[in-house]
Order: C-alpha cells, then sequence, then structure tokens
C-alpha cells in the first residue's frame, strides 16, 4: 500500500519516494484518512512510529489543494520545533509553500520580518509564540489548524495555560489535532476542553516500545557506574549513541570525563546556548560526534536515524522517560540497542518497567 490510496498529490508522493518513504507506517495509515476527513483527533502512537509526518503529509496535501490557509504546530521544546521544521521544509520544497520555525533564543525581529509574509505552516513553542500574539505581530485570524504534538509533554513541562490560551485566540472552527506517545486522562481532559468531538486513534504495542529494541540492563554501584560505562561502550562501539543523565551538572561532569578518557563525545541542555545546541547537533547529525550527553531535553526532539546505541548512565525516575529515551534508537523498522545502568536506588521504577516488558 502507497500514499496514493488516501489521494495524496501525486508530486508529494514522489517527493516522498525520493526521501526513501514509500507506504504508511501504521498511525500513518489510520490518522492521514481521517485528517483529510477534517476529524479532530487525538493519535497516541510509540515513538519513532512516523508520527509528524502522519499529520504533515495530510496537512500539506491540504495546503496544496487549497483546503487549509495556515497550520500551526505547537511543540513542547526548540528541539522539537526544528526537528518538525526540516521536515516540513524538505516536504514543502518546490510547492511554493512557507514555514516558518518560530521559537526563543533567535532574533525574534527576523521572525517578525517574516511574518510579514505569507506563511503557510508555523512550528512553535508555546513562551514564543504568546510573545508575538502580545506583539500583534502575528494575523491568528488564518490559522484553520491547530496541532498540539507531545501534548503530554506539553503539560509535564507546564505549558497547559499557554497552549489554553493560544487555543482560545484561533478560529472555534478549526481542525485541532492532539498527538502523543502517551495519552493520559490528563491530555484527554485538555483536548475535551476544545471540542466534545474528537477521534481517538491508538497504534500503540501493549508496552509502547519499538520490538527492534534490544534492552540490556547492568547492576552497579555509583562508584563503579563510569567503567562499567566505558567497559560496555567499548564492547558496543556504537556508530552513534545517546547517553541519558539525571541532571546538567550530571551531563557536564559524565561530558568532562569521557573526553578525558578519550572519546568523541559532546553535550547537550538547556542551559546551553540555543546557537550552540544547533551547531552540537549538527555535529552530531554530520557524525563529527559519536556519543552526545543529555538530560531528558533531547528524548523527544531528536529524530536521527543513525543512533544505534541510547546508554541511561543515570536510571530515568518515570517509566514513561524510559521510554521516550531509548525511541531515539530503533525507529521506523530499524534495530537498536540500550543499554541501563541500575543502582539500589533505582529498584522500584526499575521494577515498573519490567512489568511493562512482560
Amino acid at each position: 500500500m502507497n500514499f496514493v490510496k488516501y489521494n495524496i498529490d501525486y508530486s508529494l508522493v514522489d517527493k516522498l519516494k525520493k526521501f526513501g518513504i514509500n507506504s504508511p507506517t501504521e498511525i500513518q495509515g489510520l490518522v492521514i484518512p481521517k485528517i483529510k476527513e477534517k476529524y479532530n483527533i487525538i493519535a497516541e502512537s510509540e515513538t519513532g512510529s512516523g508520527k509528524t509526518l502522519s499529520f504533515l503529509i495530510p496537512l500539506i496535501d491540504g495546503l496544496i489543494k487549497n483546503h487549509h490557509n495556515t497550520v500551526l504546530i505547537l511543540a513542547p521544546t526548540r528541539e522539537l520545533v526544528l526537528q518538525i521544521s526540516n521536515e516540513a521544509k524538505k516536504l514543502c520544497k518546490d510547492f511554493n509553500l512557507n514555514v516558518l520555525p518560530i521559537y526563543g533564543g533567535k532574533d525574534i525581529k527576523s521572525q517578525i520580518n517574516k511574518l510579514n509574509h505569507k506563511i503557510d505552516i508555523i512550528i512553535a513553542t508555546p513562551g514564543r509564540f504568546i510573545d508575538h500574539i502580545n506583539r500583534k505581530t502575528i494575523d491568528l485570524s488564518f490559522i484553520d489548524v491547530l496541532v498540539i504534538d507531545e501534548a503530554d509533554q506539553m503539560l509535564l513541562m507546564g505549558f497547559k495555560n499557554e497552549v489554553d490560551f493560544i487555543e482560545s485566540k484561533t478560529a472555534q472552527n478549526k481542525l485541532t489535532l492532539l498527538f502523543s506517545a502517551t495519552v493520559n486522562s490528563k491530555v484527554k481532559k485538555m483536548a475535551y476542553k476544545y471540542s466534545d468531538n474528537f477521534l481517538y486513534i491508538s497504534a500503540k504495542g501493549k508496552n509502547n516500545i519499538p520490538e527492534l529494541i534490544e534492552q540490556e540492563f547492568i547492576f552497579t554501584t555509583d562508584r563503579n557506574k563510569f567503567d562499567d560505562l566505558c567497559r560496555i561502550i567499548n564492547r558496543d562501539n556504537p556508530f552513534m549513541a545517546i547517553i541519558f543523565c539525571r541532571t546538567k551538572s550530571r551531563v557536564d561532569n559524565l561530558e568532562m570525563k569521557l573526553s578525558q578518557a578519550g572519546y568523541n563525545c559532546d553535550k547537550i541542555h538547556s542551559d546551553i546556548s540555543q546557537a550552540k545546541r544547533e551547531r552540537i547537533m549538527k555535529n552530531f547529525k554530520d557524525l563529527k560526534t559519536q556519543f552526545l550527553i543529555s538530560t531528558d531535553l533531547s528524548s523527544r526532539g531528536i529524530d536521527i536515524s543513525g543512533i544505534t546505541h541510547i546508554y541511561n548512565y543515570d536510571f530515568p525516575e518515570r517509566a514513561e522517560d524510559y521510554i521516550h529515551r531509548i525511541g531515539r534508537t530503533g525507529r521506523i523498522g530499524k534495530e537498536g540497542k540500550s543499554c541501563s545502568f541500575i543502582t539500589k536506588k533505582n529498584k522500584n521504577i526499575y521494577e515498573e518497567i519490567q512489568n511493562l516488558l512482560t
């Protein structure tokens, strides 16, 4: 089955083929026809399942055919805004469609200048978008589609009021789409505040973890953890890997120790300037860096197909964070491996995750 079945513009289908995308994933097959039929949707699907394209493809098709005016996509982090923006720009090229990412850390005057022209797809973090609303630099009357990506993360990061405010400023009869790797009661409550007419779609496996990810757990102590990490990454010799730490200071410390030990690594967290974070991510994507050391900031904002290994140097404090971390590998049918280091204080959350896996 390919995208032609869903009456997607032939030129867009050809462009997808050039990027090696020949047939829809499960979530894409479920969501694309319903977006084209203009259903409000709550969609739940595991990390790495092709969720972003499940809304970009039908919405870009709608823009090509003048079925939509302006699409607004809200995402919780700058990294995710850039990821979605890059995907959208690749697909929109040659269709005379303008894509604009809006996020903090960038010159707002440049964004204002671009907003003076017709923008077809806006991808924004809530805070910076509200800044534009308050400055009256954006015409909200043209927005007829609102996408809220990673809705559960939006709530977790405390953006509920911001998203509510933005939603209230857009047209009442707009198409509203919520996407998330996990849909809980809070996500549904947020959705039904916006409309009582949502179609819930789930393409979630039994434990929400891609089957092609091989998972390994190493029991260790805080004293031995660094040596154990070095032993495992020497054994694996990963092509590209992300190493997760619990806090920014632990990221800094581990990056220093690994660099001193001769590993090709870099670090990313919210205290690093946006411009530097973008350079770090580009170096990682361009294979100039083998190991990226990160807080959970990156667990939902990185979509790089070459990531072969995920290392949980600090075990996550929530089962959902574990799922999103290891979901950076094993994406869309590719194999991957995760290795997590467990200490005594991680015992309860480790047992919770094991229950998910059985």
